[in-house]
């Protein structure tokens, strides 16, 4: 399965992650990928929102890990500084992938032995060409093809 989509403003991000967010289900995988200020985190706040979280969501860059209460408890990775897979370990990693919240990991690729082969993959890219807001978010279903 892929689908693709396009988002003209910060707001339409949002508001398909609120959308996805609606949708997640208990022990479901979110890999997000994307470029350093390509709309994660706008995406993922729409996400949380879905999910009925209620706190200001940001990116875990230092912490790796913020979790958010909601409909479903939300657990928000940020793995960019993460060096080697094994570093994961140390964050018990494996009691929220195959837990019963919803895990939304950002830079997934950088652990991607790790990820459940059921796993959502979700891109965002940039298209300056089409003007300065422009995102093409591709959704994929199982591992991130190379």
């Amino acid at each position: 399965m892929e689908e693709k989509i396009e988002s003209f403003a910060p707001n339409e991000t949002e508001a398909f992650g609120e959308k996805l967010g609606q949708a997640a289900q208990p022990g479901q995988i979110y890999c997000l990928s994307g470029d350093l200020g390509v709309g994660k985190t706008v995406f993922t706040k729409g996400f949380a929102k879905g999910l009925g979280v209620t706190e200001v969501v940001t990116s875990p860059t230092f912490t790796i890990l913020n979790e958010y209460p909601g409909r479903l408890p939300l657990y928000h990775f940020d793995v960019y500084r993460i060096s080697d897979e094994e570093e994961m370990d140390d964050t018990g990693y494996e009691d929220y992938f195959y837990g019963q919240g919803v895990c939304l990991v950002e830079w997934a690729e950088l652990i991607e032995n790790l990820i459940p082969q059921n796993a959502i993959w979700i891109t965002v890219e940039k298209d300056y060409t089409k003007s300065e807001d422009y995102r093409r978010i591709t959704l994929r279903q199982g591992a991130e093809e190379a």
